[in-house]
Formats: structure tokens, sequence, C-alpha cells
């Protein structure tokens, strides 16, 4: 079982993909020119403050709105570890998913956390605050398939043996894992 601590950046509900990456900033180059302007309706600052490993709590309806696959592109490449709401709207799950981005639910937990505090994710498992133990539900393998090989396009790579090492076919989950193999106790 994979286990990780982050720090919280504390989010509410309905933050939507305008608010996640603003369509102005849509025709820049590449996700890592996007960077700075994540989240910038809401909070400026926040890109600059996030740091590798952090992790965003939300609440219910993370990433509704338009469909926009930048949105979790421009998440991960900050370097959120996960991202933990209420409740996503399904195209938003399904792109995160698709580009490696580990989501996990749980509605109670943004109620109760402190932006800033630490968590612990055992993945598959629970969240634990404050001596507290938050129970998650594991994703299905075939989800975890797609976060081990670093997104869907990198899955089918690896299905069908185009360009990837033969240790990369056996590899860990790159969204959820330290790199010792472990799928995040599914």
């Amino acid at each position: 079982m994979e286990q990780f601590t982050g720090k919280v950046w504390l989010l509410g509900d309905d933050i939507d993909t305008d608010i996640i990456m603003p369509t102005e900033y849509l025709a820049l180059k590449t996700v890592n020119d996007m960077r700075p302007y994540a989240f910038s309706p809401l909070r400026p600052e926040l890109a600059a403050q996030i740091a590798p490993g952090d992790i965003i709590v939300a609440g219910k309806n993370f990433g509704c709105g338009s469909s926009r696959e930048q949105a979790p592109e421009v998440i991960k490449a900050l370097g959120i570890r996960c991202v933990i709401a209420g409740s996503y709207a399904r195209i938003f799950f399904r792109n995160a998913i698709n580009n490696g981005l580990l989501l996990i639910e749980n509605a109670d937990l943004a109620a109760d956390v402190k932006e800033g505090d630490e968590i612990t994710v055992r993945v598959g498992e629970a969240i634990l605050y404050k001596g507290r133990e938050y129970p998650i539900s594991p994703l299905p393998e075939n989800l975890l398939d797609i976060l081990e090989a670093g997104g869907l396009v990198k899955a089918m790579q690896r299905l069908n043996g185009i360009g990837v090492s033969s240790t990369e076919k056996t590899g860990s989950c790159a969204a959820c894992s330290d790199g010792s193999g472990s799928k995040g106790g599914a």
C-alpha cells in the first residue's frame, strides 16, 4: 500500500475548469507556460505557492464546467500529488485519470481540514488527519493501470509494447506510488 504526506491547499465547492485554467491563457504554447495562471480568477497567488507533493482538498463538484484537458494537466504540472474532493464532474474525472492525476473522493475531509495542515493519504484505504481516519474507496484496477502508466496514452503504448522498456511494462503507479511497485493497495 502506498502512503504519502502533503500540505493542504483548501478550495471550495464548484471549482470549475475556467477557474482551474482560465480561457485567456489556453493559447499559451505549453502547460508549463500556463502554470502561473492556474486558479488565478479565484486566488492569483496560489500557483506560485504550491510546492511539489502538495495536495488540493476541495468540496463537491470539482472540475465542473467546460471540458478542458488543460485543467488536470496544469494541476499535475504544478506538482500536486493528488486532489481530494467531495465529488467530481465526470468529464474532469476521466480527463484527470487519463492525464495521470490521482483523484480521491471523500465528502467529509474538506469541512475538517485547515489550509496549510499536512494530511497523509493511504491510497485506496484512508486519509489520516489529526488522529482521524477518513475512509476512501480504492479505484478500479483499470484506472490504477492508467495512473500507473502515467496516463492513458502511456498505458496504451505499454499495452501495445510501443516505445517502452521491460521495466516500464511492470512499473509502479506514477501518480500514487513511491516507485516500489505498489498499486496503491488495490
